[in-house]
């Protein structure tokens, strides 16, 4: 009798334990197959493995010297994609920082980096003699 309910007790925890959500981790993102043009203005999508709270989340834009620049989020048609929109950036390293929640409530921060290159065969400095 005693093992039946060690059982059931078991079994009770471990199905309770599936029910519980995790943070919300990104799964992809555009910059993976779409790069960022030079001084071209551009959308990002992130996609979550769990629903967004977007009135809760901040995305930002890292630029050199560590500037912060917040940016304009918004839902996408798909469940847990975000929708990013980039400012016209110059040639450079920078980086997406996002902190989110998601709809269980849980926190998530994390950081994406990409760099922006000028168009293939484009002179990036001029040495004429």
């Amino acid at each position: 009798m005693k093992h039946k309910i060690a059982l059931i007790l078991l079994l009770l925890t471990l199905a309770q334990s599936t029910s519980v959500s995790a943070h919300a981790v990104v799964t992809n993102y555009s910059l993976k197959i779409s790069p960022i043009h030079v001084n071209q203005p551009d959308k990002v999508t992130l996609t979550f493995n769990s629903q967004i709270e977007l009135g809760l989340s901040q995305v930002f834009l890292v630029r050199k010297g560590d500037k912060h620049e917040m940016l304009h989020v918004s839902n996408s048609k798909k469940r847990g994609e975000i929708i990013i929109d980039i400012p016209a950036l110059d040639a450079g390293d920078y980086a997406l920082s996002f902190k989110v929640f998601a709809a269980d409530g849980h926190l998530t921060e994390d950081v994406i980096h990409f760099s922006v290159a000028p168009p293939v065969g484009t002179a990036t400095s001029s040495n004429s003699r």
